[in-house]
């Protein structure tokens, strides 16, 4: 080993090997960068003197207390887990440093701010797990955990260096002194204390975090008709069995269970199609002492060569049926009575806005109309004149049939002034257009009788009979010379 380290690792070493370092408290932590330790009481001792070398430890003599620390130039504080000796400046010669007996380890990489202020002599090789718990530690403003971090023990695997004179290996490792036990902050069995109740406080805060999600999910099936009620509980009177053999039948297994006393119920649950047994049964004693008794004596008894199994029932299903059957009952009793219905309340709010209370609905019309208060049609047209007034004319126009709504837009209800002059103007049109015939149409059509293809082609016919009867007529009676004309044009004709 080189020179330059040889005070350092021998003092270090003698100092482990007569165990000055056991239940030295690890102070001033920064995370990520360095903790430091090796004096017995701490910096938090009033009587702490910061630690000695082997040699004072040995003669008690204050000037061997320290050594001068030296520095190797090719040793720097590059990786986590480096132990370098913690040095002070020299009281004369500030360029020389002295070391004692605490150390430094550093819990990160590339920490060169120690160098030249730290002596290297080792590194951590194993054991790393340490060093992230005190990296993770809970500390102060001084770099002091709350809980305490000790040097329990310390063993020396290799020595090379000869034990100086008055050195004496102690059998065993000793006590913590009553000084020591004076600087106890937070010690570790209280920790351990704590997390024994910290475990307890989260065991009973998951117990009340699942009555709460029970809780809920109660109400929900309440809310859905499931349970008659949220603290509903099973009965206690009542056994659950299952594994049982499909052969074995609802007689099979009162007669069996009857011995532990009277047997109310005794039920093999089967399916609803086929009526198979589904393996399993609910037996309801009169005592609930019987049901406890049959409960210890024939769990794992052999019936028809199937071992059973017996435990309390949990289910709710029946009492949750005898509650819905009653309370059905009970509503219906009450709309027999007249009671407003189902729900057996009379006086159910009643909405304006959907439902007239004051119409009574006649035989052929059933349910409610959807009407509107006379508060609803008044609104804020009250407020003023004018407002009232389209108002009313709304109500009145909302009030009269399609017909009349299209004579509103006739010329006749049109202003004074207009009307005289368009009236003229639509009589002239009227007689230039309409024909008797047109007319004699369209009252035909209002009286709804519709005409076919051939019947427009014979009364068109008939209309023109007469016209023709007074132009032969009138042809008859003319000149000679219309006749002979008229004559000619036939002989025309036949030729």
């Amino acid at each position: 080993m080189d020179s330059l380290l040889t005070v350092t690792v021998s003092s270090f070493l003698k100092l482990c090997k007569v165990k000055y370092y056991n239940f030295s408290p690890i102070h001033s932590v920064q995370k990520s960068f360095s903790f430091q330790t090796g004096d017995p009481l701490g910096p938090m001792a009033p009587q702490s003197d910061g630690g000695t070398s082997i040699w004072g430890h040995i003669s008690g003599d204050p000037a061997d207390k320290t050594f001068t620390a030296l520095f190797h130039p090719k040793l720097k504080h590059l990786e986590r887990g480096t132990v370098s000796m913690a040095t002070a400046p020299h009281p004369s010669d500030p360029e020389q440093r002295l070391a004692g007996s605490q150390f430094i380890v550093t819990l990160g990489d590339n920490t060169d701010y120690l160098d030249g202020k730290a002596a290297i002599f080792g590194k951590v090789v194993e054991g790393f797990d340490v060093l992230e718990k005190i990296n993770d530690a809970i500390v102060d403003d001084r770099g002091h955990p709350l809980v305490d971090i000790r040097i329990k023990h310390t063993v020396v695997l290799d020595d090379p260096y000869p034990d100086p004179a008055g050195l004496r290996e102690p059998s065993a490792s000793p006590p913590p002194t009553k000084a020591q036990l004076a600087t106890v902050r937070i010690a570790e069995d209280e920790e351990l204390l704590d997390e024994d109740a910290n475990e307890e406080a989260a065991a009973e805060a998951e117990r009340r975090r699942r009555e709460r999600e029970a809780a809920a999910q109660a109400l929900t099936l309440e809310m859905m008709g499931d349970l008659p009620f949220a603290e509903v509980k099973p009965p206690e009177n009542v056994l659950f069995v299952c594994k049982l053999n499909p052969v074995t039948t609802d007689e099979d297994l009162e007669l069996i269970f009857s011995r532990f006393g009277k047997i109310l119920s005794c039920e093999v649950i089967r399916d609803q199609k086929t009526g198979d047994s589904l393996q399993y049964a609910f037996i309801e004693f009169e005592e609930q002492k019987s049901c406890e008794e049959a409960y210890s004596k024939m769990d794992s008894v052999l019936i028809d060569d199937r071992r059973i199994h017996v435990d309390f029932s949990q289910s709710v299903s029946r009492l949750s049926e005898v509650w819905r059957n009653e309370t059905n009952t009970k509503r219906k009793n009450t709309a027999r009575r007249g009671g407003g219905g189902w729900g057996g309340v009379k006086e159910l709010e009643k909405w304006r806005k959907y439902r007239n209370e004051d119409f009574e609905p006649d035989d052929n019309e059933r349910g409610y109309r959807m009407v509107h208060g006379m508060e609803d049609l008044r609104g804020r047209h009250d407020k003023d004149g004018d407002s009232g007034k389209s108002g009313q004319r709304s109500r009145e126009s909302a009030a009269v049939d399609d017909g009349r709504r299209r004579d509103q837009h006739s010329p006749d209800r049109q202003p004074d002034k207009y009307r005289s002059g368009y009236n003229d103007r639509n009589r002239d049109a009227e007689r230039r257009s309409r024909s008797p015939r047109r007319d004699r149409d369209r009252d035909r059509d209002r009286n709804g009788r519709h005409s076919r293809p051939g019947d427009v082609g014979r009364r068109r016919d008939d209309r023109e009979a007469p016209r023709r009867d007074r132009r032969d007529h009138d042809r008859g009676r003319g000149t000679g010379r219309d006749t002979d004309r008229y004559r000619g044009r036939d002989d025309y004709r036949s030729r």
